[in-house]
This record gives C-alpha cells, sequence and structure tokens, in this order.
C-alpha cells in the first residue's frame, strides 16, 4: 500500500483512534475500583470530621467502623425503612425528587460511648455545589460537629466554608426551635440570638446563605425525626 496515499492515512489514523479508546477503556475500568475506594474513603473522613474525629495519619475505614454503628435510612416521617444502606445513598440526588419520595441517610454513632447522629448536607454555593454533614447529640437538638466542603467557591472567600474557623463555630448550637429549624448562618455581625446563629463569612455573603439555605432545606426534611424524642 502506498504510504502517502490518502487512503493508507484514514486507514492508519482509524486504527490508531480504535487502539487508543481500547487503552484509555481498558485504563479506566482497572483504575475504576481504586477510584471507587478513594470516594469512599473520602467520605468516611467527612462524616467522621463532623464527628470531631481527627483521620490524619490513621486508617479511615477503621475509624468509620468503631465510630458509625448504622447507616440507616429514613422516610419523610422519620420512619426507619432499613437499618443499613444509608452510605450509598446521594443526598443531592434525594433533594432533587419529590419530599414524599426521597430516602433519608442517617449515621447512628457512638463517641465516648455517648450517641451521636449525622445527618448528610447539600446545596447550592456561589459558584457551584456545596455539602456538608451535621454531626448532633442524643438529644438530636444539640450541635455536636459540623464539617462543610465546596466545588468551586472564591478562595479567601466563600471557600471558607471548609475551615476550621468556620466550622467550629456550630459547636453546641440549637437546632430546633417551636419546632421548626432555627440553626441558621447569618450575614457577618447580623447575629441576634447566639443559641442558634453563627456569623456568616465576611465578602462571602452569598456562600453562607448557601450553607444555611442548605441547612434549612436539608434538616427540615429530618424534622420529625428531630421532634420524635
Amino acid at each position: 500500500m502506498n504510504t502517502n496515499s490518502n487512503t493508507y492515512t484514514i486507514i492508519y489514523a482509524s486504527v490508531m483512534v480504535v487502539i487508543v479508546a481500547f487503552v484509555l477503556a481498558f485504563t479506566s475500568a482497572a483504575l475504576k475500583p481504586a477510584q471507587t475506594k478513594n470516594v469512599e474513603l473520602d467520605k468516611m473522613k467527612q462524616i467522621l470530621a463532623a464527628l470531631n474525629v481527627d483521620t490524619k495519619g490513621q486508617d479511615a475505614e477503621e475509624l468509620y467502623k468503631k465510630y458509625v454503628k448504622s447507616d440507616e435510612i429514613l422516610n419523610a416521617n422519620g420512619e426507619i425503612v432499613s437499618e443499613n444502606g444509608g452510605f450509598a445513598i446521594d443526598m443531592a440526588t434525594e433533594m432533587s425528587k419529590p419530599a414524599a419520595e426521597r430516602q433519608l441517610p442517617l449515621y447512628v454513632c457512638d463517641v465516648d460511648g455517648q450517641t451521636k447522629y449525622v445527618i448528610p448536607l447539600s446545596g447550592a454555593g456561589l459558584w457551584g455545589p456545596i455539602w456538608g454533614y451535621v454531626g448532633l447529640n442524643e438529644d438530636k437538638d444539640t450541635v455536636y460537629g459540623v464539617y462543610f466542603s465546596h466545588a468551586s467557591e472564591t478562595p479567601g472567600l466563600g471557600a471558607e466554608i471548609s475551615t476550621p474557623a468556620f466550622q467550629k463555630e456550630f459547636d453546641g448550637k440549637k437546632v430546633m426551635k417551636d419546632g421548626q429549624i432555627a440553626l441558621a448562618v447569618e450575614k457577618n455581625g447580623k447575629v441576634t440570638d447566639p443559641a442558634y446563629q453563627v456569623d456568616g463569612i465576611s465578602g462571602g455573603t452569598i456562600t453562607s446563605k448557601g450553607v444555611d439555605d442548605m441547612i434549612k432545606s436539608c434538616l427540615g426534611q429530618y424534622n420529625k425525626f428531630l421532634t420524635n424524642k
């Protein structure tokens, strides 16, 4: 075959495309189990962070098994529909469904002999998705710890929601007031009820509002569970 002909060039290019596609597909399939495991480990670390458990330099999977006793699934009535399987549920996906169809993950944990509950959160910031977890004491009304993260908020502004300084403001705050979610993020310097409210991020007003909306929207799904003492 004439290697200078258009036919040869087309055949050669087509073969190379097929080979490269095969190699990429094979590589992706080979790496998928490791990628899935890394995603699961990162999720475990985030849940543990809401329990104020430091995972640095430690086996996150073992710590998760130590502290998290069950990953239950609740329905909109606050009833347990499954005592396991909550870990596999994506809160963002559930929040996009009609309220009556949502499956609500609930992590029941034990920290130094005390029961804690961890609830996942999902919302929107200024530039993209934000998410997190709220850890509650056994009374279901006092924040034990929180974890927040984001996809693309502005460094030094909205991205500050992922810093310990902001997250520690939530420790000890109350959640419910008159049967409704009262835990809130107020505009920086506008806190009027410190038992329930935390200061938003200076210069990150929209992201702070996103966290506030996320808390109220997601925790609101668990209202019947939280008010059932």
